[in-house]
C-alpha cells in the first residue's frame, strides 16, 4: 500500500480501528501524566544541581570545580540512558509497552525520594556524592527506557492522521515536568525555606514529593490496555527473538540521523531551561547576579510557553508533515540563540523572561513531531528499541554534557556567546540529518506492513515507488 502525504493522510489501519475514543483520550492522559512525573525527577535534578549541590555534596573542590562536578553528575546519568534504552527495548519488544513504563516509573520515581533523604559531605564525606552518583545513574537508566515506551503507547493507539497530535502529548510531559520543578522549587526558595533554609533542607521536599507523584503515575498507567500493534504481534506470534541485533545490523544509519536530529533540541533544552542558566543568573559573583525565586519563576513561565508550542508543532505535523515542522523549530532556533543570551545578559528579570520565552518556541516546534516522526521510520518489529535508543544517543550527543561544556566555555572565555555558538554548531547537526531523513507521514505501523517500513527511511535507501518519493521527501 503505497504512503500518503499529510494533506491526504492514510486511513487507519485495521489494527487501530478497535481503538476507541475514550481509550486514546485515556492513553493520551497517561501519557502525559507518566512522562511529566518521569521528567519532574529528572529536572529537579538539574535544578537542584545548579543551585546547591556545589555546596551539599562537592564543598572541598571549592566553587568552580564543585560546580563542574555537579553539572557532570547531569551529564554522567545520559551515558546510562542508551542502558535502559537497550534493555526496554529488548522487553519493550519482546513482552509489551505497558509493563515498561510501570518499571520505568517507579525505578525513576524511587531514585528521586531516596536522594531527598542523602546525607551531606559534611555528615557523610566522600560516601555523600557517590551514592547522588548512583542514584542519578538510576534516574539515567530509568529516562532512557521510559520515552520510548510512552510514546510508542500514544502513536501506535492513534488514527494516522491524528499521530502528530497523539504524539505530542507525551512530549510535552517534559516541559511540563520542567514547570513542576521549577515552580516547585521557586515555592521553596521564595516561600516555605528561603535564604539558609533552602541549603539546609528546603532542596530535599521536591525529591520526597515523587512519592506521591510515583503513586498518581502507577495507577493511571495501570489503567492503560497494551498497544495496538505489539498486541497484534503477540497474537500472529511474529516478535523478534533479538530486536536490536537487528536493529543495529540493518538500521545503524537510521539511529544515527535519528539521533542527531534529536541532539541539537536536547542541547538547548538542557543547557537553557535546565541547570545552567540557572545557575548563570543567580550567581552572586557573575554579571547577572539576580535572585533564585525570580530567576526560577521566569524559567517556569518559559516552560509553559514550551509546552504551548510542544502540542502546537504536533497539530502542525499532521498538517505540514514531521521533517516541515521540524525544520521550522530549528530556524527558529537558530535566529533567537544569540538573542536569548543577549537578554539575559541584561541582569534584569523580564528581558531574561523575554529571552527564554523566544527560545522555547522553537523548542516546541522542534521537538512536539518527535513522537511520531521517529515511530514511523522505524519497523513494527524493532521500533520501542529504534525509537528509544536513537533518543538515547541523542540526548548523549546533546544534552549529556551541555551544561559541563556551556560552563566550561565561560569560565575560560568569560563571554556566554561562546556558548551560543556551540549550540548553533549542535542546530547546524541536527538539520542535515533533518535533511537526510524523509518524512512518511500516514504509513501504515502495523506488524502486515513491515515490508514497506523496512525502506525508505532516508534519502540513501529507495522508496517503495516513484509515487512514495514524490510524497515524501520535502
Amino acid at each position: 500500500m503505497p504512503n500518503t502525504s499529510p494533506s491526504t493522510p492514510s486511513s487507519t489501519p485495521p489494527f487501530a480501528a478497535h481503538t476507541t475514543a475514550q481509550n486514546s483520550r485515556r492513553v493520551a492522559f497517561a501519557t502525559v501524566i507518566g512522562t511529566t512525573i518521569e521528567w519532574y525527577d529528572f529536572f529537579i535534578y538539574g535544578t537542584a544541581a545548579g543551585l546547591v549541590f556545589t555546596q551539599l555534596f562537592f564543598a572541598p573542590a571549592g566553587p568552580q570545580i564543585g560546580l563542574l562536578l555537579s553539572f557532570a553528575t547531569v551529564g554522567i546519568s545520559f551515558v546510562f540512558r542508551p542502558l535502559g534504552a537497550f534493555l526496554a527495548g529488548h522487553f519493550g519488544d519482546r513482552i509489551g509497552r505497558r509493563a515498561m513504563l510501570v518499571i520505568t516509573l517507579v525505578m525513576m520515581g524511587g531514585a528521586t525520594a531516596v536522594i531527598g533523604l542523602l546525607p551531606t559531605y559534611e555528615d557523610a564525606g566522600v560516601l555523600a556524592p557517590i551514592l547522588l552518583l548512583v542514584l542519578r545513574i538510576l534516574q539515567g537508566i530509568s529516562a532512557g527506557g521510559e520515552w520510548g515506551g510512552a510514546v510508542l503507547m500514544a502513536v501506535e493507539h492513534a488514527p494516522a492522521h491524528r499521530r502528530g497530535r497523539a504524539g505530542a502529548f507525551p512530549q510535552i510531559g517534559v516541559p511540563l515536568g520542567m514547570l513542576l520543578a521549577s515552580g516547585v522549587t521557586a515555592l521553596m526558595t521564595g516561600v516555605i525555606a528561603p535564604g539558609q533554609a533552602f541549603l539546609d533542607w528546603g532542596w530535599r521536599i521536591p525529591f520526597l514529593l515523587s512519592t506521591v507523584l510515583i503513586g498518581v503515575g502507577y495507577v493511571v498507567r495501570r489503567a492503560v490496555d497494551e498497544s495496538p500493534v505489539f498486541a497484534e504481534m503477540a497474537a500472529k506470534k511474529q516478535r523478534t527473538k533479538a530486536p536490536i541485533v537487528e536493529l543495529f545490523r540493518r538500521h545503524w544509519l537510521l539511529i544515527v540521523l535519528a539521533a542527531f536530529v534529536f541532539a541539537g533540541n536536547n542541547a538547548a533544552g538542557y543547557m537553557t531551561t535546565g541547570g545552567f542558566i540557572t545557575n548563570y543568573a543567580t550567581d552572586p559573583e557573575g554579571e547577572v547576579a539576580l535572585e533564585r525565586t525570580p530567576v526560577l519563576l521566569a524559567i517556569t513561565g518559559a516552560a509553559a510557553l514550551w509546552t504551548l508550542t510542544t502540542f502546537l508543532s504536533g497539530i502542525m505535523a499532521d498538517r505540514f508533515g514531521r521533517k516541515r515542522t521540524y525544520l521550522i523549530g530549528y530556524a527558529s532556533l537558530i535566529l533567537t540563540v544569540i538573542p536569548m543570551f543577549a537578554l539575559v545578559n541584561t541582569g534584569r528579570i523580564w528581558p531574561l523572561f523575554l529571552g527564554l520565552a523566544l527560545f522555547t518556541v522553537g523548542l516546541g516546534l522542534a521537538y512536539g513531531p518527535q513522537s511520531a516522526w521517529y515511530a514511523e521510520i522505524f519497523p513494527a518489529s524493532v521500533r520501542f528499541s529504534g525509537v528509544a535508543i536513537s533518543y538515547a544517543l541523542g540526548a548523549i550527543l546533546g544534552g549529556a554534557f551541555a551544561p559541563m561544556i556551556a560552563t566550561t566555555l565561560v569560565q575560560a572565555t568569560g563571554s556566554i556567546y561562546t556558548v551560543a555558538g556551540y549550540l548553533l554548531v549542535m542546530f547546524a547537526l541536527a538539520v542535515v540529518a533533518c535533511a537526510l531523513l524523509r518524512d512518511r507521514t500516514g504509513i501504515d505501523l502495523g506488524v502486515d506492513n513491515q515490508a514497506e517500513q523496512e525502506r525508505g527511511a532516508t534519502v540513501f535507501s529507495q522508496a517503495g515507488s516513484s509515487a512514495d518519493l514524490a510524497a515524501h521527501v520535502r
